[in-house]
């Protein structure tokens, strides 16, 4: 499945951005820099990358006059709940171990990360000359383990475990042997030296590869389905898209498990600063650039939770969605989803015409949902959004499962929202 190969070559949302980099580049989309003018031209498709680990990619239709006011964007998430690897990171126990110091990263189901093989991806920042340069990093074989304490030590596991990040989750890395080796396999996977090495965003994932399962193979469980799943079906769409009648964005942020914000996150200016600069290429007025913002239509991508085979009572009375039943359209009344009555149309519109299904999602109104990037983007650029996501179990588990034929549905929507 395409969706695994993604999965497999995106470890770090900075793999991820660079994973659809070198997709668009293939498509013949033109990169930008943030740091020079744009000359942009009718008909092109371009993007451009904010910290290695954000991307904005953006077409204008061929024909102006063909062109309607308003942007179409596409919004959804490329980082994960993990753990990030500190400064310093070893720690020697006992003169027998080396493990290391690691930190939580976003709200993960801390037991998903026990007794499974695990690595370490990102990016470390090197001199070059005068100059500091981004590269990425990744340790492509199993390196490490969080041991779990056996059940003889803690009899009350299966009870239930306040577990300790500081003390319980720092992965076992080597034997004493492998004191002061690891920034040293650190470089070696980036080809560098290691005195080159100046500072690094370095996080742990997991090794354990996705699948495509059950009786009909209609599951499918990997890593970071959350959120890489709606970010590259997102890209497919866009892509596919004929795009002739609006400015389309393709936009995936990076650190919405840690709140967005950020200078890659949705809720820093990345967004209104492309759409800004796009909107003064075309010679729009401020009026103008805001007569387009008015008459533009954002969706919001994020998965959402399924009714859950164990525990269905988790899951609101009447709206109960499930895998590969159709696309999320998902309501807040405190406005955690930025789904209201205008929005919900316009996507239900556009599920009709993709043919393709659609389910309702609500939180329980005793529980507490988590929020998404879409009313964090929208105090930066107003649009009318409405918040999406495909049907998952274990959201935040270090190995989730979601259904096959919901990541196709994604993909037909996209394309008919950009159309």
């Amino acid at each position: 499945m395409e969706l695994l190969e993604f999965l497999k070559k995106t470890p770090t949302a900075f793999h991820a951005a660079a994973e659809i980099e070198k997709i668009l580049t293939a498509e013949g989309a033109v990169k930008l820099s943030e740091r020079e003018n744009w000359n942009l031209e009718y008909g092109k498709t371009y993007f451009t990358v904010r910290n290695d680990s954000a991307v904005m990619a953006f077409c204008i239709p061929a024909d102006a006059n063909a062109m309607h006011k308003g942007f179409r964007v596409f919004a959804a998430h490329g980082d994960s709940p993990t753990f990030k690897v500190k400064e310093n990171p070893e720690m020697v126990v006992e003169d027998k171990y080396v493990k290391l110091n690691v930190e939580r990263y976003g709200g993960m189901i801390m037991s998903t990360w026990f007794d499974r093989p695990l690595s370490v991806a990102g990016r470390v920042i090197v001199t070059n000359g005068d100059a500091l340069e981004s590269k990425l990093v990744n340790i492509d074989r199993d390196l490490l383990v969080i041991p779990n304490v056996a059940i003889h030590m803690n009899r009350e596991v299966n009870s239930g475990y306040d577990y300790n990040a500081q003390t319980d989750l720092c992965p076992l890395y080597g034997g004493r042997e492998a004191k002061g080796t690891f920034m040293k396999s650190v470089a070696e996977a980036a080809g560098v030296e290691e005195k080159d090495i100046l500072s690094h965003d370095l996080f742990l994932y997991s090794r354990t590869e996705g699948t495509v399962w059950g009786a009909e193979n209609e599951f499918i469980s990997a890593a970071k389905i959350d959120d890489c799943e709606c970010a590259f079906g997102g890209l497919k769409g866009f892509l596919q898209a004929r795009k002739a009648h609006h400015i389309s964005v393709f936009a995936m942020f990076d650190n919405e498990e840690v709140g967005s914000q950020s200078r890659q996150g949705a809720g820093s200016t990345f967004l209104a600063d492309v759409l800004a600069r796009i909107s003064e290429s075309l010679g729009d007025t401020a009026s103008a650039y805001q007569m387009r913002v008015a008459d533009s239509y954002m969706i919001s991508a994020d998965n959402g939770h399924a009714v859950h085979p164990n525990h269905p009572e988790k899951t609101d009375p009447t709206n109960r969605p499930v895998l590969n039943g159709g696309i999320l359209l998902k309501y807040s009344a405190n406005q955690r989803y930025t789904t209201d009555g205008f929005s919900a149309a316009v996507f239900k519109s556009l599920c009709e015409k993709a043919e393709v299904p659609f389910q309702i999602f609500f939180n329980r109104s005793d529980m507490l949902g988590g929020s998404t990037l879409g009313n964090i983007s929208t105090s930066q650029v107003s649009f009318s959004t409405a918040d999406i996501g495909l049907a998952q179990l274990a959201m935040h588990s270090s190995y989730e499962t979601a259904g096959v034929k919901d990541f196709d549905y994604l993909v037909r929507f996209t394309e008919v929202l950009f159309e």
